[in-house]
């Protein structure tokens, strides 16, 4: 019997690192990397009700590949929630497509990554401004969902440990 892989989803506010981190610990586990393909996607923070749509389903597409691609971790840079909220502040609106895609993907663990790093502009990012305002939008969805998280703070260091204490954890159980 093949043992399924550990999900895990690295959650939050635009530049805190999810990207960085998710790379980073892919390469150091051997885990597969889902990355967000919004980046794919779109150029812009200009985007339509169809545009999230699309994104939806491709990344949920993407996360429910990976899962048969036969390795033991697979890290997400996104899920659906975020694309909800993503969804909620650009559109004002929540295409009921996206709740039901978030029930497709099971996560085993989230990692909560706050604020409390330089915020890098890179083109797509927007929400300097509004990062703590944003933190609070992440942190509430997840309560509303009932998901415990485990919260990345600190230097990126710091960041580093605690993500690599915890997927070591993740994989011994």
């Amino acid at each position: 019997m093949t043992k399924r892989p550990v999900v895990v989803c690295f959650f939050g506010p635009e530049s805190t690192g999810k990207t960085t981190m998710a790379k980073k610990m892919a390469l150091e586990f051997n885990a597969e990397w889902v990355p967000e393909v919004s980046r794919e996607m779109i150029d812009s923070n200009q985007f339509t009700i169809e545009d999230i749509i699309r994104i939806g389903k491709a990344q949920t597409e993407r996360m429910l590949k990976a899962s048969t691609g036969g390795n033991r971790l697979i890290i997400c840079d996104t899920d659906l929630i975020t694309t909800q909220l993503y969804s909620a502040h650009y559109l004002g609106i929540v295409p009921a497509v996206l709740h039901e895609l978030e029930k497709r993907v099971r996560i085993d663990q989230y990692f909560l990554f706050n604020t409390d790093v330089p915020w890098v502009a890179d083109g797509l990012r927007d929400l300097g401004d509004q990062r703590e305002k944003m933190m609070k939008v992440f942190s509430e969805a997840l309560t509303a969902r009932n998901i415990q998280a485990i919260p990345v703070v600190g230097d990126y260091d710091q960041r580093t440990e605690i993500v690599r204490a915890e997927l070591l954890r993740l994989l011994e159980n």
